[in-house]
This record gives structure tokens, C-alpha cells and sequence, in this order.
């Protein structure tokens, strides 16, 4: 375990992420020092004098990253940025939350990425595991920080983490001198971020607004199997077009799974791949997919009012997630989209629109693209914000169709996350007569 006791572990970025990442560092009796952009609230101030916690605000200063043995980065912070070059240039080393929580982790680790459905498989291994009748937590990407968790809970068989690229991007390869215990005569601490089980679902067109192209997000995801070795496992889509270069990439034992089959099969999958890993009978998971009733903001039912369908989609934040849920609506759809774009390609839906939408809404940044994409194929009206979005669809829409946020965009145009846009959602639809 590392030992961080007197250390100077400065946080880039505050949010919930590095609110969890100083609980961690003040448990294992490090100096938790935190740099954001932002400003901080009196409560948050009061706060990190009464547990010496030193802080900088407004900015990130190279003198105070600088002072530092370890930086670690929330989610949200590029590697490409100032505060992570000056912390290279020092020779310090930096990780990120995921990455330097593992460091206190002695529990074997079950890791979930993937462009779409990474959070509804980190719930169903979570509940075959807990079915089964082992402790188990789930973490991560899916909106409890795996540094909280450490903190709150002990004695577990296994934790369940849902990663994203972006937690990804900063793991440290074996080729790393911050692995090498003995680099130039300086010992160092770290291990490698090594879960026994390492599942990748799929990869399509996501982030790119984050990362510059797709082999750059290929790599980030790939970095989840690159300190595996042959006693652990890496679940991957078999039918994905990446399946053949991770072959030669990944050392762990590679279980395929097939990804043919329509709707949430290819989710179950996965799910009974790593079942089988951990001798989880089929009975159990077959009774855990009965009984799943799905996430909060995944192709959500919200209501229906005079034969309409309201459905919740927020979480659909690529063309790919968008298909999947058109796919699953078999009534007349108006599709209300729309956000910050991700620079991805939405003419991918083009046909698929055309086929089963009637009318699209579009609202926030990416409005005029979206109708510069599909309006060849099916109307689109451009809207101001969300809720006149979903009153002109109500308006639109007949007794038997589906009204159906599905975004395709992030939300932070608008609102602070997709939960926060699907919640709002959610109180228009139900406040409409």
C-alpha cells in the first residue's frame, strides 16, 4: 500500500470527485493540498482550514503545483493542460483518481469501459456479485467516486468500477519510471492500476471534442488491460473492429463475447462472461436480468399522457447510444436532441432517423447541426431551451407516438450534468396538461 504519510498530494480540480480524492488522502495521513479554477464556497473554505487543507482558487499556479510529491487530476482535467505540463516538467508524478485511489485498494478489482451501456453492466455485475451472496461495491464513473468508496466501506470481495476515457487517459503504462522501483536511484511508489477483471463493451464515436481523434480514444481505452498479465481476465466485444489489435496488446486471459444480438442481450453478455469468471450461476443472472428495471436516465419511461409516450433518455450522449434507443421504441417517435456536441458524426443516423422518426426538436449548441444533418430526411425545429423543446413535441405528437429526449450531446451548455437534464425533463413532462 502506498504510503503517503506526511506527503504533499495536491488535487487538480474540486467537484465531487476531488471532494472524495481529500477524504482519501487526510485518511491515510497525507497533506492535501487542492488547486481549482473555480471559486470556492465559504462552506468549502471553513472546511479546508478546519482540516489544514491548503487550496488555491481562480486558477492553477505553477508555484503551488510545483510544491507537490504527488498530483493527482479529477476526470474533468486534460493532460494536455498547463497544471499537469509544470507538475511532468518537475519531475513529479501524475495520476489520476482512479489510478491513485487503487493505490490503497487490497480488493480485486472488476473494471467496466466502453462507449455505451458501461454503467447498466457495472449495476448488473454488481448484482449478480451481490446476489450471490458476496460484498460487494460498485464505484467509479457511475457517480460514486472510487475514493469515497475506499473511505466508506471495508471488508469487500470485490469492487466494481465503472471507468471513462477520460479517467483512463493518465493511467500509467508498465513502461513508466513511475513504476520502476528504482528509476535514476529514486524509489518509487506506485503499482499499477491492475483489475482482475477488465471489461471493454464497444467503441464508437465519443469524446471527440476531448480527444483528437479515434485511435487517440482507442488508446486511452486500451491503457484499462496495459498492466493485466495472464492471472487475470479481459472481457472484451469479440465482434468489435479493435478485437483484433488488442489480441497482440493485452496479456490477460481474453474472453470474447458476442455483441449480434439486438437491445440489451449484448449487455447480458458481457454480464455472464464475467459470471462465469467468478462461478456465478446462470440462475442467478438470468433472475437479475428479469428483475433489472434499468438506470435512472437509460431509456426511462416517464409517463404517458393521452396515449403518448414520454421517454427519458438523457444519458445518450453519442449517435451510437441514440440508435440503441431508437431501436427499442417501435411507435412513431419525435426525437428531442441536442447540447454541446462531442464532434461526433450524426449523419451515421441518417437512415435510421428517416425510418422511424417523424419530427426532431433541437435545442441548445449543437441545434444547427443537427439540422443541417437531418433535415433532407424528417423536419426539424430548432428550439431555445429544453422545455419548449418538449412542449412543441407534445403539441406534435398523437395518441400512439413516443416523445423521446435522446441528446446525443453532453448537457453543459445547459445544465451541470445529463442527470440534472433528465431530472428537468422529467419535472416538464410531468407538469404538462
Amino acid at each position: 500500500m502506498l504510503d503517503i504519510n506526511n506527503k504533499k498530494i495536491t488535487i487538480i480540480g474540486a467537484k465531487k470527485t476531488g471532494s472524495a480524492l481529500i477524504n482519501l488522502i487526510l485518511h491515510f495521513k497525507g497533506i492535501a493540498k487542492i488547486s481549482e479554477t473555480a471559486s470556492f464556497s465559504q462552506e468549502h473554505l471553513d472546511w479546508f482550514d478546519k482540516h489544514c487543507v491548503q487550496y488555491e482558487s481562480g486558477g492553477h499556479s505553477e508555484a503551488f503545483i510545483k510544491d507537490s510529491d504527488i498530483v493527482v487530476i479529477s476526470p474533468g482535467v486534460r493532460m494536455d493542460g498547463p497544471a499537469v505540463c509544470w507538475a511532468r516538467f518537475a519531475g513529479i508524478p501524475v495520476l489520476g483518481e482512479i489510478e491513485f485511489a487503487a493505490q490503497f485498494c487490497t480488493v480485486p478489482i472488476i473494471a467496466v469501459t466502453g462507449s455505451n451501456g458501461k454503467s447498466t453492466v457495472s449495476t448488473l455485475i454488481y448484482e449478480i456479485l451481490h446476489a450471490n451472496g458476496k460484498k460487494v461495491a460498485l464505484c467509479g464513473n457511475i457517480g460514486y467516486p472510487f475514493s469515497q468508496c475506499l473511505v466508506e466501506q471495508d471488508n469487500l470481495d470485490y469492487i466494481v468500477i465503472e471507468v471513462s476515457s477520460f479517467q483512463l487517459e493518465s493511467m500509467l503504462e508498465p513502461n513508466s519510471p513511475f513504476l520502476n522501483k528504482n528509476f535514476k536511484g529514486r524509489r518509487r511508489w506506485f503499482k499499477g492500476f491492475k483489475p482482475k477483471i477488465a471489461v471493454l463493451l464497444n467503441l464508437n464515436q465519443n469524446h471527440l471534442d476531448r480527444h483528437k481523434d479515434m485511435e487517440e480514444y482507442f488508446q486511452a481505452k486500451a491503457r484499462l488491460f496495459s498492466n493485466q498479465d495472464n492471472a487475470d481476465y479481459a472481457v472484451i466485444d469479440g465482434d468489435g473492429d479493435y478485437f483484433s489489435r488488442l489480441r497482440t496488446k493485452v496479456n490477460a486471459q481474453i474472453i470474447p463475447f458476442n455483441t449480434n444480438e439486438q437491445g440489451e442481450n449484448f449487455n447480458h453478455n458481457a454480464v455472464m462472461k464475467v459470471g462465469q469468471i467468478l462461478k456465478v450461476d446462470n440462475e442467478i443472472c438470468s433472475k437479475v436480468f428479469t428483475e433489472f428495471r434499468g438506470l435512472e436516465h437509460r431509456l426511462e419511461w416517464v409517463r404517458n399522457l393521452d396515449g403518448i409516450d414520454f421517454i427519458n433518455d438523457s444519458k445518450a450522449t453519442t449517435a451510437e447510444a441514440c440508435r440503441w434507443a431508437l431501436n427499442q421504441i417501435n411507435q412513431p417517435i419525435l426525437m428531442i436532441c441536442g447540447g454541446r456536441d462531442k464532434n461526433i458524426d450524426f449523419s451515421v443516423l441518417a437512415h435510421l432517423v428517416h425510418e422511424k422518426v417523424k419530427k426532431i426538436f433541437a435545442f441548445g449548441e449543437a441545434k444547427q447541426k443537427i439540422k443541417q444533418t437531418f433535415e433532407t430526411f424528417v423536419q426539424v425545429e430548432e428550439c431555445d431551451v429544453l422545455e419548449n423543446a418538449v412542449r412543441k413535441a407534445r403539441s406534435s405528437a398523437n395518441k400512439g407516438d413516443c416523445v423521446v429526449l435522446t441528446p446525443m450531446c453532453t448537457s453543459f451548455d445547459m445544465f451541470t450534468n445529463f442527470e440534472e437534464r433528465g431530472r428537468v425533463f422529467k419535472e416538464i413532462v410531468n407538469k404538462l396538461e
